[in-house]
């Protein structure tokens, strides 16, 4: 199969891109400098696009089966100014919209856009259980979410299947809040962070991987997907499973106001809750291969 990916440098999309090249895919890598465009050393194709001026080489797309987008500046990255947070919104908004205009005007267009999305749709839901079916929720991140799944719909008008996988944490010392916790639970300086009664919805890099093949392949499958393992956690159960592990103590803690005066608004993602259940993938028959905080722990150590 010839399948395109936006963001395939990150964390997902890097692992991705070397999940579908070792079962014999071809694999098209949208760029944005011209010296990463066509053959690669890796076996991947670079195919130009720059999703701020809306510029993409669709003539380039044609004959694609699926596309996964990725792409969007990293939510924890920096704090969150009125110059970043427009960034956050327009490298989802705009990147979406440019290739969802692409894809809809090609001769033989995807059979599926695999379009990222965000559990931060729902917004700060406390310990409610929430599935697919839950509003949209009213903070920064649930506006962006939603603006980012609807800049997709040209592509859904145009008869392709479009699917929004709204991602949780994923754990993995390679990148996002892995590569910030782990090395501090290595060395016994982790521990919880405000209350620690904060639910975050984890999944294991392999897991989410295998769960964005799956919508690739799967043709019943549309609209919001969540992405996340079946057991949402604690903030202090995820530290005290990290600590068990590592054999580490645990013991410092990282008061909600110093995180608040440290992160500024950026802050609402750490000591916020989201309890998100993958109830979409599971009534697809999708087979966690992390089910649970422990494994998925054991998964970010290398430990299995």
């Amino acid at each position: 199969m010839r399948i395109a990916v936006t963001g395939s440098t990150g964390l997902i999309g890097s692992a991705l891109v070397d999940s579908l090249l070792a079962d014999g895919h071809e694999v098209l890598r949208l760029v944005r400098r011209r010296s990463r465009t066509g053959p690669q050393p890796d076996g991947t194709v670079g195919v130009g696009w720059n999703p701020q001026l809306m510029q993409i080489d669709a003539a380039a797309l044609e004959g694609v089966r699926a596309v996964v987008h990725l792409a969007g500046a990293g939510v924890g990255d920096r704090r969150w100014t009125d110059a970043y947070r427009r960034e956050i919104r327009d490298s989802r908004v705009l990147g979406t919209e440019t290739l969802a205009a692409a894809l809809s005007q090609l001769e033989e267009p995807p059979q599926v856009l695999v379009s990222a999305s965000a559990v931060g749709y729902y917004g700060q839901t406390g310990d409610r259980v929430i599935d697919e079916d839950a509003p949209a929720g009213d903070d920064f991140l649930a506006g962006v979410c939603e603006e980012w799944e609807r800049a997709a719909r040209p592509a859904a008008d145009a008869g392709i299947r479009v699917v929004h996988p709204r991602t949780g944490l994923v754990l993995d010392p390679k990148g996002g809040a892995g590569a910030r916790l782990l090395p501090l639970f290595r060395l016994a300086l982790g521990g919880r962070l405000g209350s620690g009664g904060q639910y975050w919805s984890v999944i294991s890099l392999a897991d989410e991987v295998a769960a964005l093949r799956f919508l690739i392949e799967r043709q019943d499958l549309s609209g919001p997907v969540n992405l996340v393992g079946p057991d949402p956690v604690t903030n202090r159960e995820l530290t005290a499973e990290l600590s068990r592990q590592l054999g580490r103590p645990a013991v410092f803690a990282v008061p909600e106001w110093a995180l608040r005066a440290a992160l500024g608004e950026m802050a609402v993602e750490v000591v916020g809750s989201h309890r998100v259940v993958p109830k979409a993938l599971l009534d697809a028959g999708f087979e966690f291969r992390d089910p649970d905080a422990g494994a998925v722990v054991a998964a970010a150590l290398g430990l299995r």
